[in-house]
């Protein structure tokens, strides 16, 4: 299973320790993580997953491998800027976004339409244009955001 984790790229500290220890609990779990392969919450996750042994997959912006965060196992290049967060999410088979800023919404939305699971730790609250809640699982423990990532994308 590839379970995306979006973010900020300039997060608070608190949200740094949660996308660690999802990407830990993600690689205890056999997921591999794709992200947008560089700095904060992307760089967290990716410390975590390949602390404990897991894959990740980062989809960078630019046209250059090294522009990846050095937890990235396979840094793929795009040279499409924000443009690669559908590639991201059309990746996954659930999204996990922490913390985050537009690039993060944007991901939210592109995995709310592609029917993808998304599950949120100090994110974004969304609306439907008529301001019903969307179906963003919530939770501030990054063991149950992994949980339910992973039984929602079982579901879907």
């Amino acid at each position: 299973m590839i379970v995306a984790v979006v973010g900020a790229s300039q997060p608070r500290p608190e949200s740094l320790e949660k996308a660690e220890a999802v990407g830990r609990e993600l690689a205890k779990r056999g997921c591999t993580l794709i992200c947008g392969g560089l700095g904060g919450i992307m760089e967290a996750a990716c410390r975590g997953a390949r602390e404990a042994g897991g894959r990740t997959v980062g989809v960078l912006p630019g046209r250059e491998p090294a522009e990846a965060n050095r937890f990235v196992e396979l840094p793929i290049v795009t040279g499409m800027g924000e443009a690669r967060n559908l590639i991201i999410v059309l990746s996954a088979d659930a999204v996990i976004a922490i913390d985050g800023g537009y690039g993060t919404l944007s991901e939210i939305a592109f995995a709310l339409a592609n029917q993808r699971p998304v599950v949120g730790l100090s994110t974004w609250k969304v609306a439907s244009e008529n301001f019903e809640d969307v179906p963003i699982y919530r939770t501030e423990d990054p063991v149950d955001a992994v949980e339910h990532a992973i039984r929602a994308a079982e579901g879907k």
